[in-house]
């Protein structure tokens, strides 16, 4: 009897631990019944492509073991390579994405992207979560009010806790899970669990950021929807996995 209740327990417990473990680029069952839908399966370049108009990169990308890796190319935004983009847009969601970063890295996830904004080298333009190692890369002093550091909205709101330093990030080379909230004009950034940035695109006080950033010579910026979703490559080895999104109904018109 007491053999039974030992197996068992030990049974209880590898279940228990299986169900906890799931494996990277994999949706539960409670995921899809809520509408989760992997952006990328974890082993090949489908929903992918260059920002440049082109297919995916054949160069300054890695996948490798279940892992989505931008190169080192010394930091030079845009790379080589580019940027990659989802192959169709998206209006409301919830976006999840897990990060890696190297020592000094800098990355970033873009949504509300207009690839027709800005031709050339460099990252397209679009509002971005900041992906960085604010030790050690400069760009964590620049800007106003860390609002260049990660989990920001990059050079417009910085994430909470930047001021003594309480974001709830885990150290460079461990996983971090950014999330994204785009819902009409309402817009939220998370980091592992924690909502770090909320904003209101139609707020005079959002717009008044923009009119004294640098994206006040974009017409229309704080505007955009509907678009797709952009994995910066930054020269810098920044690896992602667990892309997935959810997509929201259409939020009744105000």
């Amino acid at each position: 009897m007491l053999l039974r209740t030992y197996v068992l327990a030990c049974f209880f417990v590898a279940a228990t631990l299986s169900a906890l473990t799931q494996a990277p680029n994999t949706l539960t069952k409670k995921e899809k019944a809520q509408g989760w839908q992997l952006l990328w399966d974890g082993k090949t370049t489908a929903g992918w492509r260059s920002e440049r108009d082109g297919p995916f990169p054949s160069s300054g990308w890695v996948i490798q073991d279940g892992l989505l890796t931008t190169t080192d190319l010394g930091g030079k935004e845009g790379g080589d390579a580019g940027d990659i983009v989802t192959t169709r847009k998206f209006a409301n969601y919830e976006l999840s994405v897990d990060f890696r970063t190297s020592t000094g890295a800098n990355s970033g996830i873009l949504y509300l992207v207009d690839l027709d904004l800005k031709k050339g080298p460099g990252s397209p333009v679009g509002y971005e979560y900041q992906i960085l190692d604010d030790d050690m890369h400069p760009d964590a002093k620049r800007g106003k009010d860390g609002n260049r550091t990660v989990a920001s909205l990059y050079d417009l709101i910085p994430a909470a806790g930047t001021a003594d330093h309480t974001k709830p990030i885990h150290p460079v080379g461990e996983w971090n899970t950014a999330r994204i909230v785009v819902n009409g004009t309402h817009v939220e950034h998370w980091l592992n669990g924690v909502k770090v940035v909320e904003y209101d695109r139609d707020s005079a006080q959002f717009r008044n950021l923009i009119a004294n950033s640098k994206f006040k010579v974009y017409p229309n910026f704080a505007d955009m929807h509907d678009t797709v979703i952009d994995l910066q490559d930054h020269g810098f080895p920044v690896s992602f996995r667990n892309i997935k999104i959810r997509e929201l109904p259409t939020p009744p018109a105000r």
